[in-house]
């Protein structure tokens, strides 16, 4: 399983880089998380320079892919040459989820007609204006697209992506190993109420 993380330029840390933590829970061989991004090296909003895991163009064959957030997206989403190849992406055949300002990425590339999203609050009117409905909560998915608002949402999308590929056991490992001390029964089951509605019946049962 290949999961990537798309990380563009002025990338925000908190939503690339716990989502890859998270993932990185996981601990079998065929399971591979990367950082996938348009040019050698990325720098975020921050100053955080890191480099490219895969490129945007083996991110378009993953199993799952995460639309990282930035303060650029808006030059992202205009940026033709970007998004001519993530117009190849397809929830058909991969689960795709989007983080803050990633919504607006998946409502530009037509992935969000006629279903709600979340986002944080500065994207908000971005996305609205894209004609996607924005709720007011941290997480929605509806089949195998996914969003979230807010950067420390970023778990939830991790846990989804999990849970779809691995089952809930080992999303709620995961989201237990990185919980803080003295809280990790409680932020493990609240990350879990929140996502659970969403999954398929098969791996919906919380644990």
């Amino acid at each position: 399983m290949h999961i990537a993380i798309l990380t563009f330029e002025g990338y925000n840390e908190l939503d690339s880089l716990i989502a890859l933590g998270v993932l990185n829970r996981i601990k079998t061989d065929d399971w591979r998380v990367t950082i996938s991004t348009p040019s050698p090296k990325v720098t975020s909003m921050n100053g955080v320079v890191i480099e490219q895991m895969s490129t945007l163009e083996e991110a378009c064959t993953a199993d799952a892919v995460i639309v990282g957030s930035g303060i650029d997206t808006r030059e992202v989403v205009e940026d033709l040459a970007i998004m001519n190849i993530l117009r190849r992406l397809d929830p058909s055949r991969q689960l795709i989820a989007a983080q803050c300002s990633g919504a607006l990425v998946l409502a530009r590339l037509g992935m969000l007609n006629n279903i709600p999203a979340c986002t944080d609050l500065t994207t908000k009117p971005w996305v609205v204006a894209a004609g996607v409905e924005v709720l007011n909560q941290p997480f929605y998915a509806k089949g195998n697209i996914a969003t979230a608002g807010g950067c420390l949402a970023s778990h939830y999308l991790a846990a989804w992506i999990i849970a779809r590929l691995q089952g809930n056991d080992a999303a709620a490992s995961a989201l237990h190993y990185v919980a803080p001390v003295g809280e990790k029964e409680e932020y493990t089951e609240r990350a879990l109420r929140n996502i659970t509605p969403y999954l398929p019946s098969s791996t919906a049962a919380l644990v």
